[in-house]
């Protein structure tokens, strides 16, 4: 058995993309939107490649509702209830096409996903999309419940992880039925599984593999963390990723749900005790300040859905406080705009074409830090 592979892998930070020719007069003419067709699902996905993450502050019922109509995608997070999901789709099937069902696999998602799809399937709404989200992809069980939720629901998009290995991606695709493949272990900015396990993957060179072996099934795959910015987006989908999916860079806008932390503008005064002016907190304008962001391995999380964290499990995400950047779709169009920049440097008139124009170059540094916040 070979104890250590050779080769670097690379993450996002250890290059940058060449630019080429274009034969593109402006940026204006990228089209960023893809028409998606699967190996195994009959639908077709009309979407950007942004896909905003299954966290329980980010992957909300209002984030859907605000960025599914601009062609982004939403993963809802696995906590809301039965009555509270079907209440989601019976009022917003305009945009239940870019809205994916989250999961894990233990009997009780089962059997949650059954109420709801029959649920509504009885009011004449079809499957949504699914995404099977679990931390290690790797364990025997999780192919065998894709297999399971594939026959169950044969029609459906079904997106899984996560995994960072070619051949883990076949067996997904070929065993589990999967049409869209989650890659990445360890990369996301509150997730410490690297530090406290040791397991993980370069992420750039993980979406090279893993794509390369997908796309020969007829497969895709979905790069989950480590972007910190849209150009790691970019380099992202130059590594043949069809999706990229996104937590950090849409936490602390207004559409999170979770722990706010506000401050008081404008503040009124009233007299109070011996005259002294007093703040009056009712009166004066509440705004958000910071939101609480923690990994979904976390303690934090642990605490939050399951009662704390088991015995025999540790934390392997951080929790931080992630300052308010306001409406997401402002976050969303400063995304779409570096893409377009993107392709216009490569002289991709497409997004699909993205990968196929990409080349990179390793760098020791890849651009000038004197400005960023210390």
């Amino acid at each position: 058995m070979q104890k250590i592979i050779d080769g670097l892998k690379l993450d996002y930070d250890d290059v940058v993309i060449v630019p080429k020719r274009s034969r593109l007069d402006s940026r204006s003419q990228v089209n960023l939107i893809r028409e998606y067709k699967f190996k195994y699902s009959p639908r077709i996905l009309k979407s950007s490649p942004v896909v905003v993450a299954n966290m329980d502050t980010t992957g909300t019922f209002t984030m859907a509702k605000s960025l599914c109509p601009s062609d982004a995608i939403v993963c809802l997070h696995k906590h809301y209830n039965v009555d509270d999901l079907i209440y989601f789709y019976t009022t917003s099937p305009h945009i239940k096409d870019n809205v994916f069902y989250s999961l894990g696999i233990s009997s009780s998602d089962l059997e949650k996903l059954h109420a709801v799809f029959s649920n509504l399937s009885n009011k004449g709404i079809s499957y949504p999309n699914i995404c099977v989200d679990v931390a290690n992809g790797y364990i025997e069980k999780f192919v065998g419940t894709l297999a399971e939720i594939r026959n169950n629901y044969p029609d459906c998009i079904i997106m899984a992880g996560n995994v960072v290995t070619d051949n883990m991606a076949e067996e997904i695709i070929i065993h589990g039925g999967a049409d869209i493949v989650k890659i990445g272990i360890g990369p996301g900015a509150v997730c410490t599984t690297r530090l406290k396990t040791g397991i993980g993957y370069g992420q750039l060179s993980a979406c090279l593999e893993c794509a390369d072996a997908a796309h020969g099934l007829g497969g895709h795959i979905c790069a989950d963390g480590g972007c910190k910015n849209p150009g790691d987006i970019a380099k992202a989908l130059g590594a043949n990723s069809d999706f990229v999916m996104l937590g950090n860079m849409f936490a602390g806008t207004d559409e999170c749900e979770g722990d706010w932390q506000y401050e008081y503008t404008n503040v009124v005064y009233h007299k109070g005790f011996m005259g002294i002016p007093m703040p009056d907190l009712e009166k004066s304008k509440k705004v958000k300040k910071s939101l609480k962001f923690y990994g979904m391995s976390s303690k934090e999380a642990m605490d939050k859905h399951y009662g704390g964290m088991a015995q025999y499990r540790t934390s392997e995400g951080r929790c931080v406080s992630v300052p308010y950047k306001g409406l997401a779709i402002k976050t969303l169009e400063d995304i779409y705009g570096g893409l377009v920049s993107s392709c216009s440097y490569i002289g991709a008139e497409n997004i699909k074409d993205f990968g196929k124009k990409t080349t990179f170059a390793r760098v020791n540094n890849t651009h000038t830090r004197t400005y960023e916040k210390q």
